[in-house]
C-alpha cells in the first residue's frame, strides 16, 4: 500500500482553506455588486480582489514560499487562463438560465480543482527544477 505524502496532503488543505477565503471574497464582493452593476463587471471586480489576496495567501499560506515578481507573473497568466474558464462557465450557467446568485457556486465547482494543477505548477516548478 502506498504512503500518503503529509506534505502534499497539507498542502492541498491549505489550498482549499485559501481557496474558500479567496472565493468567499469573490463571491461576496460580486454578490453586492450584482445589485447595482452589470453582472460580469460585479463578476470581474470580485475576481481581481479577490486574486490579489489570493496571491499571497498562496504564497505565504499554501506553498510557504516568499512571493517574487516571476511567480506572480505565473499565478497571474494561470488565472487569466482561470478567469476565462470563468466568464465562459458563468456566462453559459446564464444563458441556460441559472440564476445570477447560483451560476458563480457552480462555476467554482468546475475551476477549482483545475486552478490547483495550475497554481501547484507555477509554486512548484522552481522546487522540482532545484531538486534534480
Amino acid at each position: 500500500m502506498k504512503r500518503i505524502n503529509r506534505e502534499k496532503v497539507g498542502e492541498f488543505l491549505r489550498f482549499c482553506i485559501v481557496g474558500v477565503i479567496a472565493a468567499g471574497l469573490h463571491y461576496g464582493i460580486y454578490y453586492l455588486l450584482q445589485q447595482v452593476i452589470d453582472v460580469n463587471i460585479a463578476y470581474t471586480t470580485g475576481y481581481l480582489v479577490s486574486l490579489v489576496c489570493n496571491f499571497f495567501l498562496t504564497s505565504y499560506l499554501t506553498f510557504r514560499s516568499a512571493p517574487s515578481f516571476k511567480k506572480a507573473v505565473g499565478f497571474g497568466f494561470s488565472h487569466l487562463v482561470n478567469y476565462l474558464l470563468h466568464m465562459v462557465l458563468f456566462n453559459l450557467f446564464l444563458y441556460l438560465g441559472v440564476s445570477k446568485e447560483l451560476a458563480p457556486l457552480l462555476v467554482l465547482t468546475i475551476v477549482v480543482p483545475v486552478n490547483f494543477l495550475l497554481i501547484r505548477f507555477v509554486f512548484r516548478k522552481k522546487n522540482m527544477q532545484t531538486e534534480n
